[in-house]
């Protein structure tokens, strides 16, 4: 095995190992994800039952939250939270219907910031023993194995040129 081969091998290697890993990220991202979207429900909840029990709707309330600094900050910031539960629970919608597999072709529902962060500072890659892990780890290694394959036939490129003038 020449020296092209070892690499495209060590691509395998590595594409196999890293996205056999994702199954298991994208359950723990989707467990905090639920956590996330459940402390912003009962934000939620709590405004528009107050809103109602003076009368108004969420928008009303929100509209009369003016007159101080203090209160156009907290107009502000659950604004902020109503945007969040409404995207986050529609990432979490579309993540809990699709198989860990189907989760590989998501990576944008992957997208809150303070979700993934937190989930990567706990998460410790693990052997995939699950057939989804394993499915992952081929799909990682054809990944890796066509990646470093395309970028060895980049390099060579110009050289391929220069022998052919």
């Amino acid at each position: 095995m020449g020296l092209r081969g070892i690499l495209m091998l060590a691509g395998a290697c590595a594409g196999g190992a890293g996205v056999s890993q994702f199954p298991e990220f994208s359950q723990q991202y989707l467990q905090r994800l639920a956590g996330q979207v459940d402390a912003l429900q009962l934000v939620v909840e709590n405004f528009d039952a107050s809103a109602a029990r003076n009368g108004l709707t969420r928008e009303a309330a929100l509209g009369q939250m003016t007159g101080t600094a203090f209160l156009a900050d907290r107009q502000t910031d659950l604004r902020g939270d109503f945007a969040r539960y409404d995207r986050l629970g529609s990432d979490l919608a579309l993540l809990r219907a699709a198989t860990p597999l189907e989760r590989l072709a998501m990576p944008h529902r992957l997208a809150d910031t303070a979700t993934f962060q937190a989930t990567w500072a706990d998460y410790r890659p693990a052997l995939p023993v699950t057939s989804d892990g394993v499915i992952a780890a081929g799909v990682g290694a054809a990944l890796g194995w066509a990646a470093v394959a395309a970028l060895l036939a980049l390099l060579a490129w110009p050289f391929r040129r220069l022998r052919g003038a």
